[in-house]
């Protein structure tokens, strides 16, 4: 392949920030206000099954999140929830929707080293508003050339975003944590796809990693994406 790397997209939620992390946090709450009416990995189980259910419905998010959590416990209590842990389960993600941003190690570095020579996009999936706060506080917007908020990301949707901003997916590279996201989907548009494990990763965001792929990188943090994008380049 003789394409020339000249377009680099990040992912956000736990590629430039912290964010599984809060959902984590949240569920462990959620399994605590219903302990008295199911098992824990009862409780979870449902709760993934809520969460796959309805993302054609709410999408990726807190919101839809916290929707499934109120659908669970309706459903494990047989409609007998108190209205008290409703409540709860609604601050639980109206906290969350007021988290300070926390941005990870090299976040900062190796989007400005990447912006010195290539055109950088940030391409994230959830809900609006939330993710145009989150990069309102984390204070990178700036450097990026250009915002691309999806409800999903399909090979045909890295297609489009690259070949608006750039020469198209055979001179583009995505960089995220989630393998079936981040990089299998942009490999099987004809990206590149840099894996950078976060630790915490989604079960729906799981997937198996495309090894035989010569477009496919792993990197252990941010800190050495300077060296693989001038290797490409």
């Amino acid at each position: 392949m003789g394409e020339k790397l000249t377009t680099i997209g990040f992912d956000a939620d736990d590629t430039l920030w912290h964010n599984e992390r809060f959902f984590q946090l949240t569920q462990a709450h959620f399994v605590d206000l219903l302990s008295d009416h199911a098992e824990s990995d009862h409780l979870m189980d449902r709760l993934l099954a809520a969460e796959k259910r309805n993302i054609r419905h709410y999408g990726y998010g807190i919101k839809g999140f916290t929707l499934s959590m109120i659908e669970t416990a309706i459903e494990v209590t047989e409609d007998r929830v108190p209205a008290a842990v409703i409540r709860q389960l609604i601050e639980a993600g109206q906290e969350m929707l007021a988290h300070p941003i926390e941005l990870l190690p090299y976040a900062r570095q190796a989007i400005e080293s990447a912006a010195d020579t290539h055109r950088v996009i940030l391409i994230t999936k959830g809900d609006l508003i939330d993710q145009e706060r989150k990069l309102a506080q984390s204070g990178l917007g700036d450097l990026f050339d250009g915002v691309e908020i999806v409800s999903e990301k399909t090979p045909e949707i890295y297609r489009q975003i690259f070949a608006q901003h750039g020469e198209g997916p055979a001179a583009a590279m995505m960089v995220g944590n989630s393998m079936r996201s981040d990089v299998v989907a942009p490999i099987q548009a004809g990206c590149w796809g840099v894996y950078v494990p976060h630790g915490l990763v989604w079960e729906i965001e799981q997937a198996d990693v495309p090894a035989d792929s010569s477009r496919y990188h792993e990197l252990p943090d941010l800190s050495g994406l300077t060296a693989l994008v001038r290797s490409l380049s």
